[in-house]
């Protein structure tokens, strides 16, 4: 049977991606007494704890600090992680080591054992899996009662129904990062945290950033349990922002991070999605601020229910963290949009 969903042919994404990156704006005036006001005017919604970074002309030029916040404070971001995730899995990827096309069930036969063995690492990668996942927004992200990330990706196979073939239903949960992070740890015969520490957090500078659970005993998260500072998330950011290398150094390829962007087609199959990220295109482990019906987005993000924004715009060539208090998705994508049309009339756009 046909998928209902379905990722946009190769080539002429690629095409319409790489005509974006040709054309690369000059350097831009940073206005950072603007910026500045812009933020005091929304001091009420933003609260008084948070921290802003803006990363353009291929370097941080703005930071504001509130509260006890700085870009040095680690925090956890919550859903934010799982943009972090899915990099880590192309670093694998462009290697040859996994396919987005290899079945879980190959590296994970209890999956095969308990009628699962159809779900892909691209099902997983894009809350495409089928597997029914705790209703309510307030469960999805929910803390892990597990010891280790293989008895919780057991027990997704073991113990949890599917609820339509995967691929055809888009469910948000931290089941399809997790049950990903486990066939990388099968592959490489290492814990997820030490994989994305030697792939992404050390080349990327994150000095403060892990997936570690330092105050409790329990399993690691690869689709929520990351915690870093706003600092070291803006050099995630602008490692993508540069087609993958950061300090002279090649994390992802220019390859990778198509892949990343391609647009999933998610159509009317719903199941639930984050509040404030309703009518949001989706690719793996990012979210898309438009939803054009041709061609690839040029403006990115992967935020967080806990107060965690960070935003990427190809067309503008730039990116922020914006890193809050805990506060309703609503009003968190309010304020981003306030911010972004500040940075987006100070820098000129390199694409139509």
């Amino acid at each position: 049977m046909k998928s209902k969903m379905s990722l946009r042919k190769l080539p002429v994404f690629v095409l319409m991606f790489l005509m974006i990156e040709t054309t690369k704006p000059v350097a831009a005036q940073i206005d950072t007494a603007s910026i500045t006001s812009g933020l005091n005017s929304l001091k009420d919604k933003l609260g008084k704890q948070y921290v802003f970074m803006l990363y353009a002309n291929d370097k941080p030029v703005y930071k504001k600090e509130a509260g006890e916040f700085t870009v040095k404070t680690p925090v956890p971001v919550s859903a934010a992680s799982q943009w972090i995730t899915a990099a880590l899995v192309m670093t694998y990827v462009q290697e040859g080591k996994i396919s987005f096309n290899d079945k879980v069930s190959d590296y994970l036969p209890i999956f095969a054992r308990h009628g699962k063995g159809y779900i892909t690492l691209g099902h997983c990668l894009t809350f495409n899996t089928g597997i029914e996942a705790a209703e309510g927004i307030g469960k999805l992200f929910k803390k892990s009662k597990y010891k280790t990330l293989e008895d919780e990706v057991n027990d997704y196979a073991a113990k949890m129904e599917i609820g339509t073939n995967p691929g055809t239903e888009f469910r948000c949960s931290n089941i399809g990062f997790n049950i990903a992070a486990r066939m990388l740890e099968v592959i490489t015969k290492k814990p997820y945290d030490r994989m994305v520490q030697e792939r992404i957090f050390r080349p990327l500078n994150m000095r403060n950033a892990s997936f570690a659970n330092e105050n409790y005993n329990d399993a690691v998260s690869a689709a929520d349990g990351a915690k870093t500072s706003a600092a070291d998330y803006l050099n995630f950011l602008a490692m993508l922002l540069n087609n993958g290398t950061f300090n002279n150094k090649q994390v992802l390829t220019p390859e990778s991070i198509i892949t990343m962007f391609k647009r999933l087609e998610i159509g009317p199959n719903i199941k639930n999605t984050p509040k404030g990220l309703e009518r949001m295109d989706y690719g793996s482990g990012v979210w898309m601020l438009e939803n054009e019906t041709d061609g690839p987005a040029t403006v990115y993000t992967s935020p967080s229910l806990t107060g965690i924004w960070p935003v990427l715009d190809r067309c503008h060539q730039y990116a922020f963290i914006l890193l809050t208090k805990p506060q309703s998705g609503e009003a968190k994508r309010e304020v981003m949009t306030r911010i972004k049309e500040m940075i987006d009339d100070m820098m000129p756009a390199s694409c139509q």
